[in-house]
């Protein structure tokens, strides 16, 4: 058994975005700037959006967070991401999900720029994944592939099962898996028999948001797992996967916390410098 040890993976990927920035600090006029749009005082997005501050500022890009209450209106909220929209000096907008039930998320996505959606959530980032082009890829998706891939995880031809079909997670990363010519199998709520497909695959990706889920009765040996679950049971953070019991038998495993959750902070920030670069290059474009 080998750990996936995304912690550690994350900071030789920050520092390598620490180079970059030490470049761009003595060519460029301005740093990259992400923006996150909160609402409300949920714990887990406080903590995920503080997580992101303190990611930006060791690298060396800008950060700001637009703040508000619950009872903040559609229209309100459309307002500040149509004028981030058109603020030159912002290269990504992120806004922090999930939303008060009377906000229409979709339709917010929908309407963040395509270049400045560092999540990769809006619609044509999405079907940009799907097509197998060049878009701005979800952050945890994407930082899953770059996990498997740090670790050498051979896709081509493999059998992968990913529990969980949310538009976060088990879509775009099942997509990005058949886009390695992966053989891919989504389970869900109303599939029958989940263990018989989990347990003849060669990696499988647990997103469902219940803890503990995927135990031994799932699995067979020597497979590779990925846990993006996590939820605090009493006082302690857990997975998806029960860690400990089957831990032994896994070629590869991810632990919770130090797995997923902070590959999916550094891949923001990989979007956000990529933005970034593009932004500035059609500024020089523009001013030949």
């Amino acid at each position: 058994m080998e750990i996936m040890n995304g912690k550690e993976l994350s900071r030789q990927l920050e520092g390598d975005l620490q180079k970059q920035m030490s470049l761009i600090q003595s060519t460029q006029a301005r740093l990259p700037l992400l923006v996150v749009v909160l609402v409300g005082e949920d714990p887990a997005s406080l903590s995920y959006v503080a997580q992101k501050e303190k990611a930006c500022a060791r690298v060396g890009f800008l950060s700001k967070v637009h703040r508000h209450a619950e009872t903040i209106t559609q229209d309100e909220l459309t307002q500040i991401i149509v004028s981030l929209n058109l603020d030159p000096e912002v290269d990504g907008i992120l806004l922090q999900l999930p939303l008060p039930k009377h906000i229409n998320s979709s339709a917010l996505l929908q309407l963040i720029q395509p270049d400045k959606d560092v999540d990769g959530l809006n619609p044509i980032n999405v079907a940009k994944l799907y097509a197998n082009q060049k878009g701005f890829v979800p952050c945890t998706p994407k930082g899953i592939m770059t996990l498997l891939h740090a670790y050498h995880v051979e896709l081509s031809g493999k059998k992968v099962v990913v529990l969980g079909r949310s538009a976060l997670v088990g879509r775009p990363v099942a997509q990005l898996m058949l886009n390695q010519n992966a053989t891919v199998t989504i389970c869900h709520s109303k599939t029958q028999d989940i263990a018989h497909h989990t347990k003849d695959a060669d990696v499988i990706v647990v997103a469902i948001g219940k803890a503990l889920f995927l135990d031994q009765s799932f699995i067979s040996k020597n497979q590779v797992i990925v846990d993006v679950g996590i939820t605090r049971v009493e006082g302690k953070l857990v997975g998806d996967v029960d860690y400990e019991a089957i831990k032994e038998q896994c070629a590869l495993i991810t632990p919770v916390p130090g797995g997923v959750g902070p590959m999916t902070i550094v891949s923001l920030l990989e979007n956000t410098l990529e933005a970034y670069q593009e932004h500035m290059k059609e500024i020089t474009h523009a001013r030949l």
